[in-house]
């Protein structure tokens, strides 16, 4: 997906609230001249900074993909075991893309609608992080990793890793975490965050909000970000 495609449906979505550019900005902690550089396509936020984005704009990471059901991206299929169940079969040319800033790249890999993982092909390109400004970042769930290619570096809490071909990872996701890749080859993945969405949709509202608001005061760390994309 393109720079522009997620800028424009990130201007949409804050126009459609009458949300200000100073007001977002002020809200998840970055400059209002960034905010519009992303809204106009000029650049792309690194993934802790899409993150605060999605959260305080209350939309999904799916609506931010413009993904919609589609019998040429998914096919579900009954399986013949048990005829209840489905399986969804995506083929790889029709991954939804999501390119973030300084070379991060998920792929959103097949998942059923409400399923409990989120499913993400990473990219880590040399030199990329998942904050510029090396913040770490929290949120609900508890992830596990598989790493196929190149070397990450994950800091976790006050521990630093480095991961290789084979290297697998699992931590509860309420730790702060940060991904870097300070080889010279592209680190590249597969995540699953288990249990985010339920445990996100089962928080209460804060006494006397609207649950489908978006927040007015920013999380602590563009953390809990992934609360308002699943009010689904």
């Amino acid at each position: 997906m393109k720079a522009d495609d997620i800028g424009a449906r990130l201007r949409e979505a804050r126009l459609a609230r009458g949300i200000s550019l100073r007001s977002v900005a002020q809200s998840v902690g970055v400059s209002a001249s960034l905010i519009s550089q992303v809204e106009t396509g000029k650049t792309q936020p690194s993934v802790s900074t899409l993150y605060a984005l999605v959260n305080h704009l209350g939309i999904s990471i799916d609506d931010l993909l413009g993904v919609v059901p589609s019998p040429a991206a998914a096919r579900e299929t009954t399986l013949l075991a048990d005829p209840v169940s489905t399986a969804t079969i995506q083929h790889a040319a029709d991954n939804p893309v999501l390119e973030m800033e300084n070379g991060v790249r998920w792929e959103r890999l097949a998942m059923g609608g409400g399923g409990p993982a989120d499913a993400l092909l990473v990219s880590y390109a040399p030199g990329a992080s998942s904050s510029i400004e090396g913040k770490l970042m929290r949120h609900a769930g508890v992830e596990y990793a598989y790493l196929v290619e190149g070397e990450l570096t994950v800091q976790l809490d006050f521990d630093t890793y480095l991961l290789g071909p084979g290297d697998s990872l699992h931590f509860d996701s309420v730790r702060p975490h940060l991904y870097s890749n300070h080889g010279s080859t592209v680190a590249r993945g597969v995540w699953f965050v288990v249990g985010r969405r339920q445990q996100n949709l089962s928080m209460p509202a804060a006494p006397g909000a609207d649950p489908g608001a978006a927040p007015d005061t920013p999380l602590g760390s563009a953390v809990d970000v992934l609360r308002a994309m699943d009010k689904l």
